[in-house]
């Protein structure tokens, strides 16, 4: 056995007695010198003690060796015991990822000897020595084992120099492996989050107009009936439910019950639409839920948010917010023209208002700015002039669709110079006594100028796409329907009960017919009575049909190009139909959009779809009649727009590339129920 020595303070404490003794001897000497008998004395005492403290001195040495050795054997096997009983399952491994020693915990999960020396992959595949640690920095990473859920951390231990076994060095490293179950952990925290409360809103879209479908005797029975098919549904996932309003209702259901909701994508949102008794329309529902927020207050906000996103969108479907996304269920149905135009005079007199507050007004619309984007704009141009306002149109590219259009305004000396300017510009020209009107878009994002909605106090938004994630959260005024056929629609209206004889000038009434032509396709698609009437307005107003159509002539490569991409489209699972439209051509993203109306004239086509490549991105026109709801599958992509009339914007991807992603979507979306 090695020779063990005390060292450090238990050395010193044990030569204490007898250096004290040494020192001692001094003051002896010195009183012997002065006094013999006194001395002798002392000298004899002094020798007594000097021969008891090296007697201890001598013996007790071995003595404290013994007991150092006993006390460490056992704190040693102490500690040996603890290792060997903790709690937590802990493993050695050498570099190979072999067993080196296990404690008792850890040979229970694995049920072998603690010194079984397999590969510890052969029990748990996902510890592959790729995972192992290289270096100080501790590994952890999750595993599923015999049913138990263990959180695994992996450790270094660099032993070089360490002995390994009883008789060989161990040069090299060993790997301490950590198994902390954490099976209890994630069935509280499921369980909390199963019971966790959800809160929702339910809105009937069309309460009055269905009354007003069906004759006076039976109204309450239906009623009764739309009161009874919600509460039943809501009673099926043990939800609480209490009527507001006649046409809104607040409930809350707990998190499991609800994702059983989503699972059936809110089937409700189709059942009722199955209750007729006479009435001519059916009754839709928009839901709203808010859920996975810190406080059960803060949900209750997410549903109110979902809410006004959901009728936002056209209703008819479910919003479901957290704060990290918002999802959508259901948007298959066409909104319904309103009849009223309340709303529409409600929104004028507030924006009348609004401008006569400011001194100048900045009206801008969406990225390559097309037709009904700038004849919205030229609109609240008029508008704005009525007032004596000045105001200016951001547009940054004038492209060869709007170029006739811009050029009647701007070669007009009855015009300012700075009728058209760019984003640049706009920001100077932007402070408090400013208002920034924003038209054709609600996604800050897909604006001409996304700095002027931070530069501007005052924003207003003119939009009849379905909103989208991301919208202007901050405009004072915000005039959103998605029934309108266009933004040029809204205008117009807004324009009749703006002003007392507002005249608009015949350049004007152009740009806001062709807006709504366009966006119409030559009135075929999302017409209602009000999207006549309008255009009555900018005929009486001094529109040109004549002249519009023919500013709308293609010239004959574009006219061969939207004739290839019908040529070459290919009819994808027999009903969607996909092409490719080239991209050298002045105004390629108007002839894909163009192509895609076409596509819809072939039988069994219920969608058509045009990728066109301009400009290093990839833009797809999507269009439909009434079958698909386009404008939830362009939202895969981060676009939007109408349930018949959508889009989105690709970057960093090639033409055959967004198509395979296309098709996986559509497949993907079926798959889901999402579209049918």
């Amino acid at each position: 056995m090695k020779k063990v020595e005390a060292k450090g303070i238990l050395k010193i404490i044990g030569s204490v007695p007898l250096i004290m003794t040494l020192v001692l001897l001094i003051p002896t000497v010195i009183i012997w010198a002065m006094d013999r008998r006194a001395g002798y004395v002392l000298l004899f005492s002094w020798a007594v003690c000097f021969i008891a403290s090296l007697f201890i001195f001598l013996t007790s040495k071995r003595n404290i060796r013994r007991e150092l050795i006993n006390f460490a054997s056992e704190y040693g096997q102490v500690q040996k015991g603890l290792l060997k009983g903790l709690a937590v399952p802990y493993a050695l491994l050498d570099e190979d990822a072999r067993f080196v020693w296990s404690n008792t915990g850890f040979s229970s999960i694995i049920h072998k000897d603690r010194f079984y020396s397999s590969s510890i992959t052969s029990f748990f595949p996902e510890i592959t020595k790729d995972r192992l640690p290289k270096d100080n920095k501790v590994v952890s990473f999750d595993i599923t084992y015999e049913k138990r859920d263990y959180r695994v951390d992996m450790r270094l231990l660099s032993l070089n120099g360490e002995k390994k076994g009883r008789n060989s060095e161990f040069v090299g490293n060993l790997i301490a492996v950590f198994f902390f179950d954490e099976t209890d952990i994630h069935l509280y925290m499921r369980l909390n989050r199963e019971q966790s409360l959800v809160a929702g809103l339910i809105y009937i879209d069309n309460y009055d107009d269905a009354l007003e479908s069906v004759e006076d005797v039976r109204r309450s029975m239906l009623t009764a009936l739309i009161d009874r098919q919600i509460n039943k549904y809501l009673k099926d996932y043990d939800a609480i439910v209490k009527k507001l309003e006649k046409d809104k209702y607040f409930t809350v259901v707990k998190r499991v019950d609800f994702d059983r909701m989503k699972e059936n994508r809110f089937a409700i949102l189709d059942s009722v639409k199955n209750i007729s008794i006479g009435n001519q329309m059916s009754v839709t529902l928009s839901m709203g839920f808010g859920l996975e927020a810190e406080t059960f207050q803060l949900n209750s906000e997410y549903a109110r948010n979902a809410i006004d996103l959901a009728l936002g969108r056209g209703g008819d479907q479910a919003a479901v917010k957290s704060p990290e996304n918002i999802t959508y269920f259901g948007g298959k149905s066409q909104q319904v023209e309103k009849s009223t135009r309340v709303k529409a005079r409600v929104k004028a007199h507030a924006l009348r208002e609004i401008i006569e507050g400011k001194e100048r007004v900045l009206v801008m619309g969406h990225k390559t700015t097309d037709i009904d984007s700038f004849g919205a704009s030229v609109g609240i141009f008029r508008a704005a002039d009525s007032l004596g306002k000045k105001c200016s149109i951001v547009i940054n590219e004038v492209s060869p669709s709007i170029r006739p259009f811009v050029e009647g305004i701007t070669e007009d000396r009855e015009y300012s110079p700075d009728v058209i300017i760019s984003s640049d510009e706009a920001i100077q020209l932007c402070d408090d006594n400013a208002v920034v009107v924003v038209v054709d878009t609600n996604n800050p994002d897909y604006t001409e100028c996304p700095e002027l909605l931070t530069a501007a106090r005052t924003i207003v938004v003119l939009d009849h796409h379905r909103m989208g994630s991301e919208r202007i959260a901050n405009a004072t005024l915000s005039y959103i329907e998605s029934y309108a056929s266009s933004a040029c629609e809204m205008v117009s209206e807004i324009l009749q009960y703006f002003a007392d004889g507002i005249k608009l000038k015949a350049a004007e009434a152009d740009s806001l017919y062709a807006g709504i032509m366009i966006d119409t396709n030559n009135f075929m698609t999302k017409t209602g009575v009000r999207t006549f009437e309008a255009a009555a307005f900018l005929r009486r107003n001094g529109a040109n049909v004549t002249k519009v159509r023919k500013l709308f002539r293609n010239d004959l490569d574009e006219y061969k190009a939207r004739a290839e991409a019908v040529l070459q489209a290919e009819l994808y699972q027999g009903k969607y139909a996909i092409s490719i439209c080239p991209g050298n051509l002045d105004s390629p993203t108007v002839t894909g959009a163009q192509a895609a109306n076409e596509l819809l004239n072939i039988n069994k086509v219920r969608a058509a779809f045009v990728l066109t490549d301009y400009e290093g991105k990839i833009y797809i026109s999507a269009r439909s009649i009434d079958e698909i709801n386009v404008q939830i599958i362009m939202e895969k992509f981060g676009g939007g727009g109408h349930l018949n009339i959508a889009g989105a914007q690709l970057e960093g991807k090639s033409v055959g590339e967004a198509v395979r992603m296309l098709k996986n979507t559509l497949d993907e979306m079926e798959k889901e129920g999402e579209i049918q």
